[in-house]
C-alpha cells in the first residue's frame, strides 16, 4: 500500500487513488502524483538526452566514420532522422494514436525497452549503418513515450496544478541535457570514448526507468472513457473539425515554429561552436550545459508556480518568454559569434523557452482536447513539429557553413511566427476540470 494522499486518498495502488482531475481545486499534490509525473517525465529526459547527446558527439562521429556535412550519409541526414526530427515523428504519430486506441500502459510499458536497444546499436556505432539506424529507432521509441506519458500526466493532475506537474516533465527534459553534456565534458579528453560512454549512460537510466514503470497502472481517466465505448467513436478525423480544428492548429502552429529554434539550439549549439570557430570541444559543450540549467531555473522558480494562476499570468509568461527568444538571435544580427554573445543567447533562450516553449504546449495539449484523441492530437502536432525540424537540421550544417548569420535570421522569423500565434489566439483553459473545457468548447 502506498503512503497517505492529499484528501485522504492512498496514494499508490492505482490511478483511480490519485486522479483529481476534476476534484482538489486548491490543486493539492500528493507524493504519488510527483513520482509518477517524474516517471513519465523520464521520456522527456530520454528525449532530450539522446538528442544532446548526438549532438555533442556530432563532429566527432563526423571525423571517425568519415560523414559528409551534406547529403545522404550526412551530418545533416543524421540529425533529420533521430530523436530531434523525422524519427520522432514517426513515433509520436504512432504512439499517441494507439496510447488513445489501447492505453496509456501499454505504450510507455514497452518502448523504453527499444529505445535502449537502440541507444545501444549507437554507443557501439563501428560504422554508419549503425549509427544511422540506432538514431532513427531512438527516435521512434521517444516519439511513442512523449505523448502517452504527458497524457498520463495531464490526465491525474489537479485541476490547478497541471501547469506545475507538466512543468516537472520539463525540468527532466532540461536534467537529461545537462547531465549528458556534464558526462561529455568530464570525458571530453577520450574522444569519442567519451561520448560512447554517454549513450552507455542512457541505456542504463532507460532500463532502470523501464523497471521502476512497472509499476504505474492505468490512467484512470483513460479508464472510464473506454469503459463507455469512448475509444470506438473517437475518430482520427474528428481532429480536423470544428474546436479540435482549431486546437490543432493553434498548437501545431506555435510548436512546430519554436520548436525550430529550439532544436538548433540544442542539437548544433555544440556543433556550430566548435566548427565556426567560437571555441573548442570543451568550450561548446559547457555553453550548452549552461543553458539548460538556466532552463531549469527557470522553469523551477517562474513556470511551474506560475502557470496555472489565471489566463492573464499565462499570457504574460507567454510574451515575456517570446520576446526573450526573438531577442537571443537577434543578437547574432548584430554581434559576431562569439563566447560573450553565445552566453547571452544562452541565458535569453533558456529563459524565454522555459516560459514559451515546451513546457506550455505540453500542458495546453492536454487541456484542449478529450481523453480518446489526447494522445493523437499531441502525437500529430508533436509528429509535424520534429518533422519540420528534421527537414530544417538536413540543412542547417550547410547554412551555418557560411556563418550564422542566415541561421539566426530565420530563427528570429520562426519565433517571432510562434510568439504573435502563441499569444493572440490562446484560449482560456486555466483552473479548468478537462472535462469542463471540452463542454465549453463544444458550444
Amino acid at each position: 500500500m502506498g503512503q497517505p494522499a492529499a484528501g485522504g486518498r492512498t496514494a499508490g495502488d492505482s490511478p483511480d487513488d490519485v486522479q483529481t482531475t476534476d476534484g482538489d481545486p486548491a490543486g493539492g499534490i500528493s507524493r504519488q502524483q510527483w513520482k509518477w509525473s517524474a516517471l513519465a517525465g523520464m521520456a522527456s529526459y530520454l528525449d532530450a538526452g539522446s538528442i544532446v547527446a548526438i549532438g555533442s558527439g556530432l563532429a566527432l562521429f563526423q571525423d571517425h566514420l568519415h560523414l559528409a556535412t551534406s547529403g545522404l550519409t550526412g551530418v545533416g541526414a543524421l540529425a533529420a532522422i533521430g530523436p530531434n526530427a523525422i524519427g520522432a515523428a514517426v513515433g509520436s504519430f504512432i504512439g499517441g494514436r494507439l496510447g488513445d486506441k489501447l492505453g496509456r500502459k501499454r505504450i510507455y510499458q514497452y518502448d523504453l525497452l527499444v529505445y535502449a536497444a537502440a541507444v545501444l546499436l549507437i554507443a557501439l556505432s563501428v560504422n554508419a549503418w549503425m549509427l544511422f539506424l540506432g538514431t532513427f529507432v531512438v527516435g521512434v521509441a521517444v516519439g511513442a513515450d512523449v505523448p502517452t506519458s504527458l497524457a498520463l500526466v495531464g490526465e491525474f493532475s489537479p485541476v490547478r496544478a497541471r501547469g506545475k506537474l507538466l512543468g516537472l516533465t520539463q525540468v527532466a527534459w532540461n536534467i537529461g541535457p545537462m547531465i549528458v553534456l556534464l558526462l561529455a565534458l568530464a570525458l571530453s579528453h577520450l574522444n569519442l570514448l567519451g561520448i560512447r560512454i554517454v549513450f552507455l549512460h542512457l541505456v542504463v537510466v532507460a532500463i532502470v526507468t523501464w523497471a521502476m514503470r512497472r509499476g504505474m497502472t492505468e490512467s484512470a481517466m483513460w479508464k472510464k472513457a473506454a469503459e463507455k465505448g469512448a475509444a470506438s467513436r473517437a475518430r482520427m478525423r474528428a481532429l480536423f473539425s470544428g474546436a479540435h480544428l482549431k486546437a490543432l492548429a493553434w498548437t501545431g502552429s506555435f510548436y512546430v515554429f519554436q520548436g525550430l529554434a529550439a532544436g538548433t539550439a540544442g542539437l548544433f549549439t555544440p556543433y556550430m561552436v566548435k566548427n565556426l570557430g567560437a571555441g573548442d570541444q570543451t568550450v561548446s559543450v559547457a555553453l550548452a550545459c549552461a543553458g539548460f540549467g538556466i532552463g531549469i531555473v527557470a522553469t523551477v522558480f517562474v513556470y511551474m508556480p506560475l502557470s496555472d494562476r489565471n489566463h492573464h499570468t499565462r499570457k504574460q509568461l507567454w510574451a515575456a518568454g517570446a520576446v526573450m527568444q526573438i531577442v537571443a538571435y537577434a543578437l547574432f544580427l548584430w554581434f559576431p559569434f562569439t563566447v560573450p554573445t553565445i552566453l547571452l543567447n544562452t541565458f535569453l533562450f533558456g529563459v524565454g523557452a522555459s516560459l514559451a516553449g515546451d513546457a506550455f504546449y505540453k500542458t495546453v495539449s492536454q487541456e484542449l482536447f478529450p481523453t480518446m484523441l489526447r494522445g493523437t492530437a499531441q502525437g500529430f502536432t508533436f509528429g509535424v513539429a520534429r518533422a519540420c525540424l528534421g527537414v530544417w537540421s538536413y540543412y542547417v550544417p550547410h547554412l551555418a557553413s557560411a556563418g550564422i548569420t542566415t541561421v539566426a535570421a530565420l530563427l528570429c522569423a520562426f519565433l517571432i511566427i510562434s510568439g504573435c500565434v502563441g499569444f493572440f489566439f490562446m484560449p482560456n483553459t486555466v483552473g479548468k476540470p478537462l472535462d469542463s473545457i471540452q463542454l465549453e468548447r463544444a458550444h
